[in-house]
Protein backbone atom coordinates (compact mmCIF):
# COMPACT_ATOMS: atom_id res chain seq x y z
CA UNK A 1 0.00 0.00 0.00
CA UNK A 2 1.36 3.94 -0.80
CA UNK A 3 0.27 5.14 2.51
CA UNK A 4 0.59 2.77 5.70
CA UNK A 5 -0.03 3.22 9.28
CA UNK A 6 0.97 1.15 12.04
CA UNK A 7 1.04 1.92 15.83
CA UNK A 8 2.41 0.76 19.00
CA UNK A 9 1.26 0.42 22.27
CA UNK A 10 2.81 3.12 23.64
CA UNK A 11 0.72 5.42 21.13
CA UNK A 12 2.80 6.05 18.34
CA UNK A 13 1.44 6.11 15.42
CA UNK A 14 3.98 5.84 12.23
CA UNK A 15 2.59 6.85 8.74
CA UNK A 16 4.60 5.92 5.87
CA UNK A 17 4.60 6.98 2.12
CA UNK A 18 5.68 4.54 -0.52
CA UNK A 19 4.65 5.77 -3.97
CA UNK A 20 8.25 5.12 -6.30
CA UNK A 21 10.38 5.97 -7.99
CA UNK A 22 10.15 9.26 -5.97
CA UNK A 23 7.50 10.24 -4.03
CA UNK A 24 5.73 12.31 -6.29
CA UNK A 25 2.20 12.03 -5.15
CA UNK A 26 -0.48 12.40 -6.76
CA UNK A 27 -3.90 14.42 -6.50
CA UNK A 28 -5.39 11.51 -5.03
CA UNK A 29 -2.88 10.57 -2.33
CA UNK A 30 -2.90 14.08 -1.00
CA UNK A 31 -6.08 13.73 0.30
CA UNK A 32 -5.30 10.31 1.20
CA UNK A 33 -2.45 11.60 3.69
CA UNK A 34 -4.22 13.97 4.90
CA UNK A 35 -7.27 11.45 5.90
CA UNK A 36 -4.25 9.42 7.66
CA UNK A 37 -2.93 12.22 9.69
CA UNK A 38 -6.26 13.67 11.13
CA UNK A 39 -7.32 9.80 11.76
CA UNK A 40 -4.53 9.16 13.99
CA UNK A 41 -4.45 12.44 15.43
CA UNK A 42 -8.43 12.29 16.19
CA UNK A 43 -8.18 8.48 17.83
CA UNK A 44 -7.57 9.24 21.55
CA UNK A 45 -5.20 6.36 22.13
CA UNK A 46 -2.44 8.08 19.88
CA UNK A 47 0.10 10.38 21.27
CA UNK A 48 2.55 11.15 18.52
CA UNK A 49 2.69 10.83 14.98
CA UNK A 50 5.80 9.91 13.15
CA UNK A 51 5.67 10.70 9.12
CA UNK A 52 8.33 9.18 7.19
CA UNK A 53 8.57 7.74 3.79
CA UNK A 54 10.47 5.05 1.81
CA UNK A 55 12.46 5.02 -0.95
CA UNK A 56 15.38 7.46 -2.60
CA UNK A 57 13.79 10.48 -0.83
CA UNK A 58 11.00 11.65 1.56
CA UNK A 59 8.92 13.79 -0.71
CA UNK A 60 9.36 15.20 -4.61
CA UNK A 61 6.16 17.12 -4.36
CA UNK A 62 3.39 16.39 -6.70
CA UNK A 63 3.03 14.55 -9.78
CA UNK A 64 3.70 16.84 -13.13
CA UNK A 65 3.24 13.79 -15.21
CA UNK A 66 -0.07 13.46 -13.68
CA UNK A 67 -0.95 17.30 -14.32
CA UNK A 68 0.46 17.01 -17.70
CA UNK A 69 -1.96 13.96 -18.54
CA UNK A 70 -5.17 15.43 -17.43
CA UNK A 71 -7.05 17.49 -19.55
CA UNK A 72 -8.41 20.86 -18.56
CA UNK A 73 -7.55 22.35 -14.89
CA UNK A 74 -9.10 19.39 -12.62
CA UNK A 75 -5.91 17.77 -11.91
CA UNK A 76 -4.20 20.96 -11.16
CA UNK A 77 -7.08 21.94 -8.37
CA UNK A 78 -6.92 18.40 -6.79
CA UNK A 79 -3.39 18.75 -6.26
CA UNK A 80 -3.48 22.53 -4.96
CA UNK A 81 -6.19 21.85 -2.60
CA UNK A 82 -4.45 18.52 -2.11
CA UNK A 83 -1.58 19.57 -0.49
CA UNK A 84 -3.41 22.39 1.23
CA UNK A 85 -5.60 19.73 2.67
CA UNK A 86 -2.08 17.43 4.18
CA UNK A 87 -0.16 20.39 5.48
CA UNK A 88 -3.05 21.67 7.48
CA UNK A 89 -3.48 17.70 8.20
CA UNK A 90 -0.09 17.79 9.96
CA UNK A 91 -0.40 21.18 11.24
CA UNK A 92 -4.13 20.45 12.71
CA UNK A 93 -2.71 17.29 14.07
CA UNK A 94 -4.25 16.92 17.80
CA UNK A 95 -1.20 15.60 18.15
CA UNK A 96 2.91 16.46 17.73
CA UNK A 97 3.64 15.48 14.13
CA UNK A 98 7.55 14.13 14.10
CA UNK A 99 8.86 14.03 10.38
CA UNK A 100 11.94 11.53 9.46
CA UNK A 101 13.04 13.00 6.45
CA UNK A 102 15.71 10.76 3.93
CA UNK A 103 16.80 12.21 0.78
CA UNK A 104 15.28 14.59 -1.10
CA UNK A 105 12.14 17.11 0.90
CA UNK A 106 11.27 19.16 -2.46
CA UNK A 107 8.15 21.07 -3.52
CA UNK A 108 4.95 19.62 -1.35
CA UNK A 109 7.58 17.58 0.80
CA UNK A 110 8.99 21.33 2.35
CA UNK A 111 4.70 22.36 3.09
CA UNK A 112 4.67 18.82 5.24
CA UNK A 113 8.00 19.32 7.06
CA UNK A 114 7.50 22.88 7.71
CA UNK A 115 4.27 22.27 8.98
CA UNK A 116 5.50 19.57 11.47
CA UNK A 117 6.32 20.01 14.65
CA UNK A 118 9.81 18.04 15.16
CA UNK A 119 12.46 17.28 12.24
CA UNK A 120 14.78 15.16 12.11
CA UNK A 121 16.88 13.89 9.07
CA UNK A 122 19.26 11.86 7.82
CA UNK A 123 22.36 13.24 6.93
CA UNK A 124 21.79 13.00 3.38
CA UNK A 125 18.65 15.14 3.15
CA UNK A 126 18.38 17.83 1.31
CA UNK A 127 15.27 20.66 1.34
CA UNK A 128 14.21 22.79 -1.43
CA UNK A 129 11.61 24.49 -3.68
CA UNK A 130 11.79 24.57 -7.35
CA UNK A 131 8.42 26.06 -7.74
CA UNK A 132 10.38 28.69 -9.94
CA UNK A 133 11.57 26.37 -11.98
CA UNK A 134 8.31 24.74 -12.64
CA UNK A 135 6.58 27.81 -13.84
CA UNK A 136 4.59 28.00 -9.94
CA UNK A 137 4.18 29.63 -6.80
CA UNK A 138 3.65 27.87 -3.23
CA UNK A 139 5.39 26.49 0.67
CA UNK A 140 7.50 30.05 1.18
CA UNK A 141 5.57 30.10 4.01
CA UNK A 142 6.63 26.68 5.06
CA UNK A 143 9.85 27.17 4.28
CA UNK A 144 10.25 30.42 5.97
CA UNK A 145 9.61 28.38 9.05
CA UNK A 146 12.87 26.48 8.31
CA UNK A 147 15.02 29.24 7.59
CA UNK A 148 15.47 32.51 8.23
CA UNK A 149 14.10 35.53 5.86
CA UNK A 150 16.30 36.32 3.38
CA UNK A 151 17.70 32.95 3.51
CA UNK A 152 14.56 31.85 2.27
CA UNK A 153 13.95 34.34 -0.58
CA UNK A 154 17.51 33.50 -1.59
CA UNK A 155 16.49 30.06 -2.12
CA UNK A 156 13.35 30.49 -3.47
CA UNK A 157 14.62 32.38 -6.36
CA UNK A 158 17.31 30.52 -7.31
CA UNK A 159 15.55 27.10 -6.91
CA UNK A 160 18.51 25.44 -4.72
CA UNK A 161 18.42 22.93 -2.04
CA UNK A 162 19.63 23.52 1.51
CA UNK A 163 20.92 20.75 3.70
CA UNK A 164 19.78 18.83 6.69
CA UNK A 165 23.03 20.13 8.36
CA UNK A 166 22.34 23.67 7.40
CA UNK A 167 18.86 23.38 9.02
CA UNK A 168 20.37 21.86 11.98
CA UNK A 169 22.30 24.76 12.27
CA UNK A 170 19.36 26.98 12.19
CA UNK A 171 17.66 25.42 14.85
CA UNK A 172 14.85 23.95 12.56
CA UNK A 173 15.95 20.34 12.34
CA UNK A 174 16.49 18.73 15.41
CA UNK A 175 19.36 16.25 14.54
CA UNK A 176 20.63 15.08 11.82
CA UNK A 177 21.95 11.04 11.63
CA UNK A 178 22.75 8.30 9.56
CA UNK A 179 19.76 7.03 7.08
CA UNK A 180 19.88 3.80 9.00
CA UNK A 181 19.50 5.45 12.10
CA UNK A 182 17.14 7.64 11.05
CA UNK A 183 13.43 5.63 12.62
CA UNK A 184 15.13 5.00 15.49
CA UNK A 185 16.07 8.73 16.04
CA UNK A 186 12.74 9.68 15.14
CA UNK A 187 11.14 7.14 17.47
CA UNK A 188 13.39 8.03 20.18
CA UNK A 189 11.56 11.50 20.32
CA UNK A 190 8.39 10.01 19.69
CA UNK A 191 8.37 7.75 23.00
CA UNK A 192 9.78 10.93 24.49
CA UNK A 193 6.89 12.72 23.96
CA UNK A 194 4.42 9.68 24.31
CA UNK A 195 5.42 8.89 28.11
CA UNK A 196 3.54 12.64 28.47
CA UNK A 197 0.28 13.24 29.99
CA UNK A 198 -1.67 12.94 26.49
CA UNK A 199 -3.83 15.37 27.34
CA UNK A 200 -1.53 17.97 28.63
CA UNK A 201 0.37 17.40 25.23
CA UNK A 202 -2.72 17.91 22.96
CA UNK A 203 -3.60 21.17 25.01
CA UNK A 204 0.16 22.38 24.12
CA UNK A 205 -0.16 21.70 20.49
CA UNK A 206 -3.45 23.50 20.14
CA UNK A 207 -2.03 26.49 22.48
CA UNK A 208 1.57 26.59 20.86
CA UNK A 209 -0.79 26.78 16.81
CA UNK A 210 -2.87 29.68 18.14
CA UNK A 211 0.32 31.74 19.44
CA UNK A 212 1.96 31.38 15.68
CA UNK A 213 2.99 34.85 14.41
CA UNK A 214 1.36 33.72 10.95
CA UNK A 215 -1.77 32.23 9.51
CA UNK A 216 -0.33 28.99 7.54
CA UNK A 217 -3.05 28.21 5.67
CA UNK A 218 -3.91 31.90 4.77
CA UNK A 219 -0.55 33.01 3.82
CA UNK A 220 -0.12 29.13 1.60
CA UNK A 221 -3.42 29.52 -0.15
CA UNK A 222 -2.07 33.32 -1.20
CA UNK A 223 0.32 32.03 -2.77
CA UNK A 224 -1.59 29.72 -4.48
CA UNK A 225 -3.41 32.56 -6.11
CA UNK A 226 -0.41 33.38 -7.80
CA UNK A 227 0.16 29.83 -8.84
CA UNK A 228 -3.26 29.73 -10.52
CA UNK A 229 -2.46 33.78 -12.17
CA UNK A 230 0.69 31.31 -14.03
CA UNK A 231 -1.97 28.54 -14.66
CA UNK A 232 -4.23 30.80 -16.66
CA UNK A 233 -1.65 33.38 -18.32
CA UNK A 234 0.11 29.77 -19.85
CA UNK A 235 3.52 30.37 -17.89
CA UNK A 236 2.99 27.25 -16.16
CA UNK A 237 1.95 24.85 -18.94
CA UNK A 238 5.26 25.87 -20.94
CA UNK A 239 7.41 25.02 -17.72
CA UNK A 240 6.18 21.76 -17.06
CA UNK A 241 5.51 20.86 -20.49
CA UNK A 242 9.46 21.24 -20.50
CA UNK A 243 9.96 19.45 -17.16
CA UNK A 244 8.40 16.66 -18.29
CA UNK A 245 10.16 16.15 -21.22
CA UNK A 246 13.13 17.11 -20.55
CA UNK A 247 13.36 16.76 -16.78
CA UNK A 248 14.96 19.74 -16.76
CA UNK A 249 13.91 23.93 -16.10
CA UNK A 250 12.61 25.73 -18.98
CA UNK A 251 15.83 27.80 -20.75
CA UNK A 252 15.77 31.48 -19.99
CA UNK A 253 14.27 33.66 -22.83
CA UNK A 254 15.00 37.26 -23.49
CA UNK A 255 11.93 37.65 -24.47
CA UNK A 256 10.13 36.26 -21.82
CA UNK A 257 10.70 39.25 -19.48
CA UNK A 258 10.96 41.92 -22.08
CA UNK A 259 14.76 41.62 -21.97
CA UNK A 260 16.74 42.60 -25.22
CA UNK A 261 18.10 40.03 -27.75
Amino acid sequence: MPITTTRTESGIVTITVDYPPVNALPSAAWFELADAVTAAGDDPATHVVVLRAEGRGFNAGVDIKEMQATEGFDALIGANRGCAAAFSAVYDCAVPVIVAVNGFCVGGGIGLVGNADVIVASDDAVFGLPEVDRGALGAATHLARLVPQHMMRTLYFTAKNVTAQQLEHFGSVYRVVPREELLDAALEVAEAIAAKDTRVIRAAKEAINHIDPVDVKASYRLEQGFTFELNLAGVADEHRDAFVSTGKPLASNASHNGGHA
